[in-house]
């Protein structure tokens, strides 16, 4: 089995993998998916649940996931720059205790997670994935948490965006989340075009923190993203979202 999780949408909901890669899909690498983090967990091991760990996985005692790192407070890097930190990281070093194995992060573009997984290079992907049926497809997924999709603006709302009216305006987005694929590319970007308005001009980003600077320097009039991480954004810029 593989296993992976993707970002979230419109009352979509996160979902975290807990299923494991099973044989043959290739050796664990500790290369190419930018830094890396390894840590211990604390929670006791379940015997039970340890015993169903597939040998492959289980041989080394530790459990290689991909994640994109710029997406807090879900996930994110530490003040050091390397070590993946966030509640979804909290959580799956909880599980892979309970597993009787250590956590090893690497960072990897969002996009590049799911190819990953089919290759071999992680054993896992945790990163505010959303559930939909092309992934369904590819990957096994277990959901855990929901959320919706909040929009963003400077403060005071300066150029007057509404969600539901965004026609004619710069908006930034993570380039292939849900709120890319499935609601300005496809919903809002026909709704405009129906109504005879301008189209939305979508800048997408490989990074969600380069979304929020966009917004925040002004090159853009919004951003869409997982309300968790809307929420943070505008308490870590100071009020100025």
């Amino acid at each position: 089995m593989s296993a992976g999780r993707f970002r979230s949408g419109a009352l979509l909901g996160l979902v975290l993998a807990v299923a494991l890669v099973a044989a043959g899909c290739g050796e664990k690498s500790d290369t190419g998916g930018g830094s890396t983090g390894t840590t211990a967990a604390a929670p006791a091991v379940d015997e039970a649940l340890a015993a169903k760990v597939p040998a492959e996985v289980k041989s080394d005692g530790k459990i290689v996931i991909g994640t994109d790192s710029s997406y807090p407070p879900n996930e994110f890097l530490d003040t050091d720059g390397k070590t993946v930190i966030g509640f979804d990281v909290d959580l799956f070093n909880a599980v892979a205790a309970k597993l009787g194995l250590k956590t090893e992060w690497q960072s990897a573009v969002f996009d590049a997670i799911i190819p990953g997984l089919q290759s071999g290079k992680y054993e896992m992907g945790i990163s505010s994935f959303t559930i939909n049926d092309e992934r369904k497809k590819q990957v096994n997924m277990v959901s855990y948490f929901n959320a919706g999709t909040q929009w963003g603006t400077k403060k005071g709302n300066p150029t007057g965006v509404q969600p539901d009216n965004a026609c004619g305006k710069k908006v930034a987005v993570q380039t292939n989340t849900v709120q890319d694929t499935d609601d300005l590319s496809t919903k809002r970007q026909q709704a405009c075009k129906s109504a005879g308005k301008p189209a939305i001009t979508i800048d997408r980003y490989q990074r969600q923190d380069q979304a929020t600077a966009a917004v925040v320097s002004g090159k853009d009039d919004a951003m869409l993203a997982d309300s968790p991480v809307l929420a943070y954004a505008v308490k870590q810029t100071n009020g100025q979202l």
